[in-house]
Formats: structure tokens, sequence, C-alpha cells
């Protein structure tokens, strides 16, 4: 069954679709810049409230375990939602959570609000993925799928270095504040400008979780939650790295950093149109190239220059984003909702080892550019799961 099939898309026109597009990409700037501005924030968030930097990582942890709980709990829960509907909610209750992150007197219920926050974002990007494939061409299904996630690579590039400033030149309540209007302008756009399709008739909560029954899509999942953790292995240590290793001077890092974002957006709109033109071989392809950036980062990193190209072509790895999402769509065509929103679950996971893997790795001893190798390894070992799926679906094939 296809994506249009399974989502009971009603024609609409182009210039409609593309609006609607954007609107998606909306709230995933939003999404993206409040998951990723609480990093440049650490250090005023552990000033006001009076705790150690370690102690306010814990409220990215707390974020990361929303979005891993939320998204299969949402997908079922709210399997006969019009996906339109469905949509402005999580965009509500992402809004709130970041109120009332600004808001929060304590470390504690920081905590609390910053997983309410979280718990909307696969959700949102699963169901967000599945309308813009819909309403595309069947060939073009990856490339729509792309353009929605560009929202969250360009809050990368752009979002989270402006909520990073407004936070220091005000407050750090002013950038959860701001994230939190661009969740309401969101739901704006949703409601004005994306068509209203009605949820089938069959789908159900158990419906929605006969997908966990589906070799391929835990398969699919694994190439993700391992795979992907390369990107987030030498990423989440770039800065030290720059610093200590490139001899980048630590007013120029900021500007190293959006060689990352750069990377990001030319990976996702290169990964959507790969998916359209042959989905199981862009995974394939993509892997590969993940490991070859990943392994080159080592070198590379001895100079200013060659380490911010690196870090480009290490950004460009988000392009196996789309293909993961369109093959999870395929993978279980009649509980698509849940398989669509665990891909981002997977990717947190992967963010959370391959942080875990590079920070062992430095730590054992072998340097702070060891994280491309370990992202490498990452990379590789998603290469492996990606054959097994590869054998396995073949061998499963009709005739």
């Amino acid at each position: 069954m296809s994506a249009r099939a399974a989502g009971h898309a009603r024609p609409v026109s182009t210039g409609r679709r593309i609006a609607a597009e954007l609107s998606l990409a909306v709230g995933g700037f939003g999404i993206g810049t409040g998951e990723f501005a609480i990093m440049g924030l650490l250090p005023d968030i552990a000033a006001d409230l009076d705790l150690s930097a370690p102690e306010v990582g814990h409220l990215i942890s707390a974020y990361a375990l929303g979005v891993v709980i939320g998204a299969p709990l949402i997908s079922v829960i709210a399997a006969r939602l019009p996906r339109r509907l469905l949509l402005i909610l999580l965009m509500g209750v992402f809004a709130a959570g970041n109120f009332a992150s600004a808001l929060a007197p304590s470390y504690g219920s920081v905590m609390l609000f910053r997983f309410l926050s979280g718990m909307p974002h696969g959700a949102y990007f699963g169901v967000a993925a599945l309308v813009a494939a819909a309403m595309a061409e069947p060939s073009r299904r990856g490339q729509a799928v792309g353009r929605v996630l560009l929202g969250l690579t360009v809050a990368v590039l752009i979002g989270n270095p402006l909520a990073v400033w407004l936070g220091q030149a005000t407050s750090w309540r002013a950038a959860f504040a701001a994230v939190g209007a661009t969740g309401l302008l969101t739901m704006a756009l949703l409601r004005g400008i994306l068509p209203d399709t009605p949820a089938s008739r069959l789908n159900s909560p158990m419906r929605e979780l006969s997908a966990l029954r589906l070799e391929q899509v835990w398969l699919t999942l694994g190439i993700g939650a391992i795979g992907f953790g390369g990107l987030f292995s030498v990423v989440s240590y770039i800065a030290p790295t720059l610093t200590e290793v490139s001899g980048v001077a630590p007013v120029w890092v900021p500007f190293a950093l959006s060689f990352v974002g750069v990377g990001m957006i030319i990976g996702n709109m290169v990964g959507g149109w790969l998916a359209d033109q042959a989905l199981m071989p862009a995974i394939g392809v993509l892997l590969v190239w993940n490991i070859l950036v990943l392994a080159l980062f080592p070198f590379a990193a001895g100079h200013p220059w060659t380490a911010m190209f690196s870090m480009l072509l290490i950004g460009s790895g988000v392009a196996i984003g789309p293909p993961l999402q369109i093959r999870l769509m395929d993978a279980a065509p009649h509980a698509q909702t849940l398989a669509a929103s665990l891909n981002h679950s997977a990717f947190n996971m992967a963010n959370a080892l391959g942080a875990w893997l590079g920070g062992l790795a430095i730590a054992g001893g072998y340097g702070w550019t060891s994280t491309g190798w370990v992202g490498a390894a990452l990379a590789l070992g998603g290469l492996l799961i990606f054959g097994v799926a590869l054998w396995r679906m073949r061998r499963h094939a009709p005739g």
C-alpha cells in the first residue's frame, strides 16, 4: 500500500502543497531550535539555578527521554485523530511545554517541562512526514519528506544561534519563550493552510501496534539508532576538538559550527532526492558515505579549514534521514504513524549512543579526534544491519 493510499490524501494544488510543507517545516524549525539551543545555554541555566553543568546537562537527557517515550505512546493513543488536528495538538503541547520551561521556578520543574516538551517531537515529525508524502506524487515522496525535515536542519544553522544569542543577551527563559511562540505560529499556519484529511476508519491503537511485530521495522530502526550515531559522536565534542586540535580561537567556534548546519541542509535535500531514485540503494550508499567522512575527520582535524570542510561533510550525513523515514512508512503500510514516529526515537537513541561512546574514547586517552573513528565504527554497524535487512527482505520476497 502506498503512502498516498494509506493517508487517503485528497489532491491539492502545487501552491497549497508547498505552503503546507513550509508550515510543517516551521514546526520542525521550532522543535529543532528548542532541542539544540539548550546546549549553548547550559552555563546560563546553571548560574541562574545554582547548579553544576552536569546537573543541567540532565535537562537534555530529559528532553530526549520525552522523545523516545512520547513518539510511540502518542502515535498509538491518537491513532483515530485526523492528522491536521493531531499536528495542531502536538504543537500546542510543545508550545505549552516551552512556555512552562520559561516560567519554571526550580530545577525539578524545568526537568519535568523539558520532558513534556520532548514528548510531541517524534510524533510530530512522523505525522508531518506522512502528510507531506501523501500530498506529493508517489515518485517524489522522499523530496517532500526532505523539505519538511529541512526545518530541523535550518534550526541547527539559524535557530540555535539566534536562541543562544537571545538567551545570553536577556535570559535563558526568553529563549524558551521564543521557541514556544514558534509553536503557536505553527499552530496558526497548520490551521489555515494544511488540508483537513479525515482519519481512516480502519485506524486503531491495535493496528498501529502491529508495526512492532514487523522485522523490517526493527531492522530499519536499528540502522538509524546505530548507523546515525556517528554524527553525534563527533559533533557532541566538536567545540573542544576545534580549540584543542584544530587551533580555532574560541570566538570563531560558532562560525565553525555553522559548517555542520550547512552540511545538514545540503544532505537533507540530497537524501530526499536519492530516496526517490532508489530507496534501498540510497540507504546503503549513504551509510558508506558516513563511514568515509567520519573516518576522514581525524586526519582533517589538524588544520582549521580542513576541519571545517570535514564538518560540512559530516553534517551532510543527515541525508540518511529521509530515506529511513520513507522506508519505515513502506515497511509498515498499515501502521504508518507509529513506524514513522519511531524514526525520531531511533535518532535520539543515536544521539545518546554516539555522545556516550565518543566520551568513552576521549576519557580513555585516545584523544579528541578519536570520535571520528568511533563514528565510523557506528556507521559500519549500521551498514551491517542494513545488509541483514536487505538479505531478509530478498529472502522473503515473493517468487
